[in-house]
């Protein structure tokens, strides 16, 4: 890899990691502080006041467990989605971002082959992910065993955060092959924010039941079980596998379409 290039995208990313990972450590304390007795009557409230709503974002139960609780309200969109806004944003940025303003040429000029770049690139973009969800991992078990000590299952916890891992490891794949692969920056942004968005719509329909529920078999997120996940069922197993499978397809195709494309720099 090209270490140069590494540090400089450690520099020019830090500012959105930095607003992307406040929001959500600000959000994980928040609800963590909210499973106790008076918060959770509340919440049992507004979900049957809004059943249909809370169920479309993964929110249609309280649960028995921290575990449970923390699925429901931070499982179901927050980790979903800034997640994604912070991989869309950043999958562009690492190759058609260049493309666009030209800098691509510089960076070929360099003794630097068009794999070595691409490859330091996708590593940036795995690495950051990690980083990401590990940050929030660890502020979600710290403050829950300072407010609420032994209450969380950690070893469930874990497994359904590597489940979250993979789903945004697989996403992240395919929005790179947009990127790596697309004419234009407005086309990649286009495809890469269109399509999972539609699959999390989708989702949050099948979510709602009835006649809706038939439309997960048409998304990525029915891969992300999180109570599959907690209970180490073992249709969880073949499920991380395919998200495994897919991201690393689309990141080798990725990188097998940037090196033999034209580019007209």
């Amino acid at each position: 890899m090209n270490f140069t290039l590494l540090k400089h995208e450690m520099r020019a990313t830090v500012k959105l990691f930095s607003i992307i990972i406040a929001v959500l450590m600000l959000y994980i304390i928040s609800i963590v502080y909210m499973y106790n007795p008076e918060m959770s009557n509340t919440l049992k409230q507004l979900m049957e006041t809004m059943p249909e709503m809370m169920a479309a974002f993964g929110m249609s139960t309280i649960g028995n467990t921290l575990a449970d609780f923390l699925s429901s309200y931070l499982y179901g969109f927050l980790l979903l989605i800034l997640p994604l806004v912070f991989i869309i944003m950043l999958a562009n940025k690492l190759i058609m971002g260049y493309i666009d303003n030209g800098s691509m040429a510089y960076l070929i000029a360099t003794p630097n082959t068009r794999f070595k770049i691409v490859l330091t690139q996708a590593f940036f973009l795995m690495a950051s992910i990690v980083i990401l969800l590990s940050l929030t991992t660890s502020v979600a078990i710290l403050f829950s065993e300072i407010l609420f000590p032994n209450k969380l299952d950690i070893a469930a916890f874990l497994m359904l955060n590597l489940g979250l891992f993979l789903l945004h490891f697989a996403i992240s794949g395919y929005c790179f092959l947009v990127s790596c692969s697309s004419k234009d920056l407005r086309t990649s942004y286009a495809y890469s924010t269109g399509v999972p968005i539609l699959f999390y719509l989708i989702q949050a329909l099948s979510n709602m039941g009835g006649s809706l529920e038939k439309l997960k078999y048409f998304t990525i997120y029915s891969l992300f079980a999180p109570e599959k996940l907690m209970a180490q069922d073992s249709s969880s197993v073949w499920m991380l596998g395919t998200l495994f499978l897919i991201g690393v397809l689309c990141y080798i195709l990725a990188v097998r379409v940037f090196v033999k494309r034209d580019l007209y720099l």
